[in-house]
């Protein structure tokens, strides 16, 4: 990544637990990044310093842990690159926003792969890359302009937490069959995002 490329991260789903937490503020502080970090009932915030910027990454607590939320630009090649690693490690959902000079491509991250890579220059846009079927510019128009596609994948995001959590609950029981059942509902799920999402 260039020095003055500008990368934005925008819905992000990332869950974590406390040692997860605890883990990526010493990872930072091994990068060599100055940060400190403050806690409430519903918020605990990591502000990195990169420069003269401030980058607050906030995590919401959840049932049973923290989930990673809001949008964040971000300049610093070497905290890009580590947001990157998270994503994927995590296996977590974003889309990933990349502005260089006249240009943006745009990465849809589920379950931490790329399933759709678009490149956009002035008003030209090209799919470079999309896993699954492709949908044609009409139904994806279509779903852009309508809003029953926005609520048909916040009803899908739903149902994988739920599911998430189900999983999570047989896994502690050791319920191989709910497990199964679970990651066979979760697949599914994801393959309606993929086509909803982009």
């Amino acid at each position: 990544m260039n020095k003055n490329d500008e990368v934005e991260y925008c819905n992000l789903e990332l869950r974590f637990d406390r040692m997860h937490i605890q883990n990526l503020i010493k990872d930072l502080i091994q990068e060599g990044y100055s940060l400190y970090w403050s806690e409430s009932d519903s918020l605990f915030v990591i502000s990195v310093r990169t420069g003269r910027k401030l980058v607050k990454l906030r995590f919401q607590r959840i049932k049973d842990g923290y989930k990673l939320v809001g949008d964040y630009m971000i300049r610093d090649a070497r905290l890009s690159e580590w947001m990157e690693k998270l994503i994927g490690d995590m296996r977590g959902h974003a889309v990933v926003k990349r502005f260089r000079d006249r240009q943006i491509i745009i990465e849809n991250i589920l379950f931490g792969e790329v399933i759709r890579l678009v490149e956009i220059s002035g008003y030209q846009q090209r799919v470079l890359y999309q896993k699954g079927p492709l949908l044609s510019d009409q139904e994806l128009t279509k779903m852009f302009y309508s809003t029953l596609g926005e609520e048909r994948v916040r009803e899908r995001r739903m149902e994988v937490d739920r599911e998430l959590d189900r999983l999570s609950d047989a896994l502690a029981r050791g319920d191989a069959q709910q497990v199964k059942l679970c990651k066979e509902k979760l697949v599914f799920l994801s393959k309606e995002l993929m086509k909803l999402e982009w």
